[in-house]
């Protein structure tokens, strides 16, 4: 129906006869002349009707509409000087229709395509096709093709078959909830929904393929956010006969040609690495945003024998007494009233604040302070006049963990994120395990599967000790990325789940074939996954991963174009011999 597309015409065109096909963008009536702003999904031209060159398809133009699908011949032809658009690509140019084919017409919209005000969500998930029609949104798509074949680019040119692992699988716990599949064919059973190709991809390395990877769709059954969506898809990888250092290389390549592939300029690797403990000491947080400072000062040894009680009971009851210092920002009182109350609607029982004012400490509290107390955090902190020490007194995880979301509020606050930057750090040395308030026990801290630095034998009782060979990738303080050395060995899986308090039964009934395969020469291996949807949000500069999904579900898991989740026909459910029952409450 064509023989060019709209947005690869240019002035070098100029004279040619053109066949082109796409729909009405904006229309202009001047009467003698009508103008058509036609668009496909290579861009815009300008397409002219008029009277005297084809007085039929210029009638026919007075009766085309917003979104109307329409096929045009004509020729090609210079603007006349001083009316030519530096906004689009084919400024130079427009279009002299000779014949116009309508191809289908279009109902009113429920929301304008060319403006720039951003519709209502809701209206754009349910119109998700009109929605994708939208400029913007479409380059976002044309963005992710391209990035998405960048990256089987490169990981083809490093030897990685690209092979695909099932949808339909087992339930595995020490994750999050699975979505559930019922079999028609094996009544009473059900399959669940990947959340992630692990032990298959375990598995290949078995099976001797040593390098492979997939765009792979995950599944999971949780609540949901800005960042979070019930079914996404990872850059997945595993290898066979390497270590840590060879998977962080290959994986800061995929970085480099994605990062260029969307921001069109060289990554700079290797990148920062941070060992765990460090990134809660000195940030509260296993993924740091180091597009600026404000670490975390330790200032528990200060005050080992001071007789304020709030600092007193965090030094003696094993807590941590933690200070911020804001360099030179002269906040007044109500600056500093203010991030009290921030700091205690993080969580925070208090926050305390030091102004150095004229060479001295000025707080509500420094009367209560020893000379030489005071004289040690000044020291400390490396003090000058304009700055203010914002302390915290609690147990170390509470201090860790709201300090570490109070420093990203004085980041933002105070303007203090470098965002024309793009900061990519390791983090390094995880714990093996964790303890979970909800269960009551010590849990994996990555997966059960993941190999512990040193041997699991070595194991003598203290679950905090245990560091894993494990490695995340954390971009502008998000996780984009995550793996680890993987355990290959069955006599040592099975030694990490009788820790995790999973016993021989258990483990063979929902591990049964990934144990099995470890003994037939399963090689070591390690691997990691990347949400590619979380990468592209945040080096495109969007705020929700819905915009880089196609058809993205609502914070309800809901739809709207679909209508999905829906309710199925009783005969459905007869076969598959499940009944739906009443909410008691």
């Amino acid at each position: 129906m064509r023989n060019r597309y709209c947005g690869a015409l240019s002035a070098g065109d100029t004279g040619e006869s053109v066949e082109l096909a796409g729909w009405v963008y904006r229309r202009r009536d001047h009467g003698g002349l009508i103008f058509i702003d036609l668009r496909d999904v290579s861009g815009v031209v300008q397409v002219v009707f008029s009277a005297e060159i084809a007085p039929s398809a210029h009638s026919e133009a007075h009766d085309l509409k917003q979104e109307y699908v329409i096929r045009v011949e004509g020729k090609v032809s210079r603007r006349p000087e001083g009316t030519e658009n530096p906004n689009i690509q084919t400024g130079e140019i427009e279009v002299y229709v000779s014949s116009l084919t309508v191809l289908n017409t279009c109902k009113p919209l429920p929301f304008q395509l060319d403006e720039e005000e951003e519709p209502n969500e809701l209206l754009r998930l349910k119109y998700r096709y009109l929605d994708m029609r939208r400029p913007k949104v479409r380059e976002t798509f044309i963005a992710r093709s391209a990035a998405t074949q960048a990256v089987r680019n490169y990981l083809s040119s490093q030897g990685f078959f690209e092979i695909e692992t099932p949808f339909l699988g087992k339930s595995t716990p020490e994750g999050a909830r699975d979505f559930l599949v019922p079999s028609r064919l094996n009544l009473g059973q059900f399959y669940a929904l990947p959340q992630s190709p692990q032990l298959f991809k375990q598995i290949l390395m078995v099976a001797g393929f040593e390098k492979y990877f997939q765009l792979a769709r995950c599944f999971r059954d949780e609540d949901l956010r800005a960042d979070r969506q019930p079914e996404f898809t990872q850059i997945d990888l595993e290898m066979s006969f390497v270590d840590a250092e060879d998977v962080i290389g290959i994986s800061e390549g995929l970085m480099g040609v994605l990062y260029e592939s969307i921001k069109k300029t060289p990554l700079a690797v290797p990148f920062r690495r941070m060992c765990y403990n460090e990134a809660m000491e000195r940030y509260g947080t296993d993924k740091p945003d180091l597009r600026f400072e404000l670490p975390m000062e330790e200032l528990t040894p200060l005050f080992r024998s001071t007789q304020f009680g709030v600092f007193k009971k965090a030094a003696d009851g094993g807590g941590a007494i933690k200070g911020i210092v804001l360099r030179s920002k002269s906040l007044s009182r109500k600056d500093l009233d203010t991030a009290v109350d921030t700091a205690k609607g993080l969580g925070a029982g208090g926050l305390i604040w030091m102004r150095k004012d004229e060479g001295k400490l000025v707080s509500p509290i420094v009367k209560y302070l020893k000379e030489e107390e005071t004289a040690a955090l000044d020291k400390r902190c490396g003090l000058a006049n304009g700055d203010v020490l914002f302390i915290m007194a609690d147990a170390r995880a509470s201090v860790h963990d709201i300090m570490g979301r109070f420093r990203l509020y004085l980041g933002e606050k105070y303007d203090l994120v470098r965002k024309e930057e793009d900061s990519f750090l390791w983090v390094v040395n995880f714990p093996l395990f964790e303890y979970s308030a909800e269960e009551k026990r010590y849990v994996a801290r990555h997966h059960p599967f993941t190999s512990p630095k040193g041997s699991i034998r070595d194991f003598g009782g203290d679950y905090e000790s245990m560091l894993a060979l494990a490695y995340d990738l954390v971009m502008n303080g998000v996780e984009i990325g995550g793996g680890s050395i993987r355990i290959h060995k069955k006599e040592e899986q099975m030694e990490m789940f009788n820790l995790l308090g999973i016993n021989e039964e258990d483990a063979v009934d929902q591990f049964g074939f990934l144990l099995e395969a470890l003994e037939m020469g399963a090689p070591p291996h390690g691997g990691i996954a990347f949400g590619i949807d979380r990468i592209l949000m945040m080096l495109l500069g969007l705020d929700s991963i819905r915009d880089v999904i196609p058809f993205p579900k609502t914070q309800k898991g809901a739809c709207l174009l679909s209508g999905a989740p829906a309710a199925v026909r009783q005969k459905q459910l007869n076969e598959l011999r499940l009944r739906i029952t009443k909410d008691a409450s």
